[in-house]
């Protein structure tokens, strides 16, 4: 009984200030609420929209605040957000970068206002900026997709990738798919940065299949890239079963392609946002309160194909 007492009396302690003179009193249970920031390389991208919402949820239901911006795939209105994120006082950001050398002004910029970043999905440049890194096993997503290409395409053949050189995390799924299928007589004849959108990749896809409308696969270094290459490659009237597209994220849209058994989409290396999410809103807390906090926290990928595509749905992100 008299541990109930203390407690009862400790939560309902008064902090007693003076300020010009008047006497002002906090309860301690208060706190002020923490604002935090978010920023991702394409707002519109459907992975980025699980993700933004996801962190959202987590943050104001711990009566904190989250201010987000989108820089639409431009570094420099990202590096200027964030400068004007700085200025309204953010306690911490979730980073996402359009450019992973681009983005140092603004890491600059964020350590001398000693404010925290976790950086999630695609990796800075420079990691000593950040207090911790959480995103998909990006190598492994594209190594899955060259696995499963060489195992159906045994023979080889000419194929076109749709990558992005300035986004570390589609540079590292792309160097996974080409080691897992060289050595297997396949032909790159042509590699090009889609920027990691479907309307970019449609168009240079479309370009290319006219060049090289006899190619058995494309990879393209996210979803939405994959869907833009399937858009061209319905329009050239390429039949399904003689061109494989692949993708990495396994959205609800690849999917769904995946398990309508019509698509020329073949599978996607896939990832989960809502864990992505879940591990930077820990890290961040963690942060918050002073917890030491690794540098890195890789969240596992896998591949959806036909085989596996209906323990996943294609209603939701996995």
């Amino acid at each position: 009984m008299k541990r109930k007492m203390i407690s009862a009396v400790l939560c309902t302690a008064m902090v007693v200030t003076t300020m010009a003179g008047a006497a002002v009193t906090v309860s301690a249970e208060e706190k002020e609420p923490r604002k935090f920031a978010y920023t991702c390389m394409d707002g519109t991208n459907p992975f980025f929209v699980t993700i933004e919402d996801a962190i959202r949820k987590a943050v104001e239901a711990n009566g904190d605040e989250l201010i987000s911006t989108d820089p639409a795939n431009d570094a420099s209105l990202q590096i200027t957000q964030i400068e004007d994120m700085i200025a309204q006082g953010i306690d911490g950001i979730f980073l996402n970068p359009v450019e992973a050398e681009g983005i140092l002004p603004a890491l600059d910029a964020l350590k001398e206002a000693d404010v925290p970043i976790v950086n999630f999905d695609t990796e800075v440049a420079d990691l000593t900026y950040v207090a911790s890194y959480t995103g998909s096993d990006n190598y492994n997503a594209g190594k899955v997709c060259g696995e499963d290409l060489v195992k159906k395409c045994p023979d080889g053949g000419p194929i076109i990738i749709l990558d992005c050189p300035t986004m570390n995390s589609i540079t590292d799924r792309t160097k996974g798919f080409l080691d897992a299928i060289e050595g297997h007589n396949f032909e790159i004849v042509a590699q090009q940065d889609a920027k990691g959108n479907l309307e970019t990749s449609m168009g240079i896809a479309e370009d290319l299949l006219q060049a090289h409308s006899d190619v058995v696969a494309i990879f393209g270094g996210n979803d939405p890239t994959a869907l833009g290459a399937l858009a061209a490659a319905n329009a050239a009237g390429l039949e399904k079963g003689k061109c494989l597209i692949y993708g990495v994220d396994g959205s609800p849209d690849i999917k769904a392609e995946i398990a309508s058994g019509e698509s020329l989409i073949e599978g996607s290396g896939a990832q989960s946002p809502i864990a992505i999410a879940e591990k930077s809103v820990e890290i961040m807390y963690d942060i918050m309160d002073g917890k030491e906090v690794d540098d890195r926290y890789p969240v596992d990928t896998f591949l959806i194909t036909a085989d596996n595509v209906e323990e996943y749905g294609t209603d939701g992100w996995q």
